[in-house]
């Protein structure tokens, strides 16, 4: 096991249309805590790329649409040193100093993957809306239900051992890739491990999901279908993975 000080992570982050935002959130980031931040540029037709690269970021073009198929793209793009990968999204709603939190049970050995809980945390009003909120608690008592295990939340500001994610062998390529990774996580026997943060509104642009009823919708169904999938995929193994 490395110690925390000779430990690398990696930072990917999904971007779709995000010109108004990006440059903002790439500044926040404290760099000193990354070896190598890629923005999945997920087919954007604006400036993304150009304000990602000019802030120092390594941009990953992807043209397929899809959150699932920008972050299995960036994935293809980690160092082969990378011990552990942060994933958060492009629109300034979480803080970039909360990467701490996530990454340090990952490299004192306590943990494989740590998910970042906007439930345990705290939500500025109006940054999650009563539908988002809804389907999160209809997919956390599915998983309870179908898997035993209670999840807080499926946001998607987390930080996962890169040997850990490999063996997950991601496949969604779009809604469902968080609740993918949770539920396999489960299956693989995974040390999981909640922290709390904080999430913030949009600052501006728009939301591509939350903010569209269409694509919530299609969302939430997708989300829905993958857990039932995975159950019936693959039992789970004695000595699951569980929260804490």
């Amino acid at each position: 096991m490395r110690s925390v000080l000779r430990s690398t992570a990696a930072l990917i982050i999904p971007a779709l249309n995000e010109e108004p935002v990006i440059g903002r959130m790439l500044a926040s980031i404290p760099h000193s805590l990354f070896n190598i931040i890629i923005v999945a540029d997920n087919g954007s037709t604006d400036r993304t790329a150009e304000i990602a690269r000019h802030a120092g970021a390594t941009v990953v073009s992807i043209v397929e649409r899809g959150y699932g198929a920008a972050c299995l793209s960036a994935m293809q793009a980690l160092p082969s040193e990378i011990d552990a990968v942060v994933f958060m999204q492009a629109d300034c709603s979480e803080n970039p100093e909360e990467a701490r939190a996530l990454l340090g049970p990952i490299f004192e050995g306590r943990a494989d993957l740590v998910l970042g809980s906007r439930t345990l945390g705290s939500a500025d009003n109006g940054a999650l809306l009563t539908h988002q909120q809804m389907g999160n608690r209809l997919l956390i008592a599915m998983i309870r239900l179908l898997f035993g295990c209670r999840y807080t939340d499926l946001g998607p500001f987390r930080a996962i051992r890169v040997e850990s994610l490999k063996s997950l062998d991601m496949r969604d390529r779009n809604y469902g890739w968080t609740v993918e990774m949770q539920v396999r996580a489960l299956q693989r026997g995974l040390r999981i491990l909640e922290v709390p943060i904080g999430y913030r509104v949009r600052v501006a642009g728009e939301n591509k999901v939350s903010g569209n009823w269409k694509a919530s919708i299609k969302a939430g169904l997708k989300m829905i279908w993958v857990v039932c999938k995975l159950r019936l995929e693959r039992p789970l193994p004695h000595g699951h993975g569980s929260v804490e």
